[in-house]
């Protein structure tokens, strides 16, 4: 995945239908970092801006809970 600037608005967003978060994508990741692993699983983050995929022809407007576990961890790495 490309990198997301930290500042970009975005929505956490729940499968299973909770309220969504609309914020930063900082803001998103720390929010999904507090979620239990079974909600984690079921959250996805929509951007304002698409990304590009390694193996994909197309950007994408959605993170997977993968790729957004991975910037909950950039941000407690510092």
């Amino acid at each position: 995945m490309t990198e997301v600037a930290w500042e970009q608005a975005a929505t956490l967003i729940d499968l299973d239908g909770k309220a969504p978060l609309i914020a930063n994508i900082r803001e998103c990741a720390r929010h999904f970092a507090a979620l239990k692993p079974q909600h984690q699983q079921a959250a996805r983050v929509l951007l304002t801006h698409p990304v590009a995929r390694e193996g994909r022809k197309t950007r994408t407007w959605l993170l997977e809970p993968e790729e957004i576990a991975a910037l909950a961890a950039k941000l407690r790495e510092g």
